[in-house]
């Protein structure tokens, strides 16, 4: 089991996130989908948690048989996915993926969102852990983005908002910035295989992380298309997308199911206080890395989200993580 805890910094308050997440998750999963590939919803509806109280919960599934290398094609089901299941009590969210074909594989994401620049240490407990903790800043701004994934519109040491009249980055930022806050995340990756634990787990956490900065780096890039709406308003977005998306990659938009009364804790089990994930997204990645000759140094870069545009690419995490399904990102 690898932990790592994650902090990134953004010039937004924690109300206005809570509207943004929303926005740029449904956006990113529809932009990212394609036929037969993408993140379909399956369940988006109220929940109430007994310790959490009232929340939403979101369950996806991430097909991804054709970003896996032929080889592996050939190896796994012919129907391929991920299963994300997400419980938002904003300002906190616990996000899980499982994946029956590998269920040694799994991954852990807790998230907690305050207004401050990254400065509590404290906040997921004082108590000590089982597992040292390493703990990552991420810059939205100046850390390093895979060059496929750049988009001069989302360059934030060069974008301003026309509406909240933020932006331009400059070095430094994170000292000066207001408004700003952080979203924390710790982040478990286990994969209990002899052999191979340390070395897919470290590659994980390398892929999670280039996940993290694009997905917070769009959400303030986006922030002119969703500042101005309600919670009302973004939910009928997400609606509408999330319908769109499924269409996309094949799947009906029955199988989407927003309702407006929350439904009894006992009828859908939630995660328990800390549960614990089997993910699988990254399986086939390092399995198709052959034992006789030696993985490139670059590859944990280069492998962060799926490129509809390429079929014969190697297989790549989605950027589901969405990190989280209802406001999490």
């Amino acid at each position: 089991m690898l932990m790592k805890e994650y902090r990134i910094c953004m010039p937004l308050t924690v109300e206005e996130y809570r509207i943004g997440q929303l926005y740029m998750i449904s956006k990113h999963s529809h932009e990212q989908s394609d036929r037969g590939e993408g993140v379909e919803v399956v369940q988006n509806e109220p929940y109430e948690d007994p310790e959490h109280g009232p929340g939403q919960f979101t369950e996806k599934r991430v097909y991804l048989n054709n970003k896996l290398p032929s080889w592996a094609r050939a190896v796994v089901p012919k129907i391929f996915y991920v299963t994300e299941k997400a419980w938002n009590y904003y300002p906190y969210t616990i996000t899980e993926y499982t994946c029956s074909f590998l269920p040694k594989f799994s991954i852990h994401i807790e998230t907690k969102y305050e207004d401050n620049k990254g400065s509590n240490d404290n906040i997921f407990g004082s108590e000590p852990r089982e597992e040292e903790t390493e703990m990552c800043f991420v810059d939205i701004a100046y850390d390093e983005i895979p060059e496929r994934h750049y988009k001069e519109s989302e360059d934030l040491r060069c974008f301003k908002s026309e509406k909240t009249n933020r932006g331009q980055l400059q070095e430094g930022w994170i000292d000066t910035q207001d408004p700003i806050m952080c979203s924390y995340k710790l982040v478990t990756v286990k994969f209990e295989v002899w052999g191979l634990q340390t070395r897919v787990e470290q590659f994980v956490h390398k892929v999670i992380r280039d996940v993290l900065l694009l997905g917070h780096r769009q959400a303030f890039a986006w922030v002119d298309e969703w500042i101005d709406m309600t919670m009302e308003e973004v939910r009928e977005y997400e609606r509408a997308t999330q319908e769109a998306t499924n269409l996309k990659i094949g799947t009906f938009p029955p199988a989407i199911s927003i309702t407006e009364t929350p439904l009894p804790s006992s009828a859908r089990s939630g995660p328990n206080s800390a549960p614990s994930t089997p993910l699988s997204t990254e399986a086939p990645e390092f399995l198709s890395v052959p034992k006789e000759r030696p993985r490139k140094k670059s590859a944990p870069e280069t492998l962060t989200l799926p490129d509809p545009g390429r079929r014969d690419s190697g297989f790549r995490l989605p950027s589901i993580f969405s990190w989280n399904s209802s406001p999490q990102p």
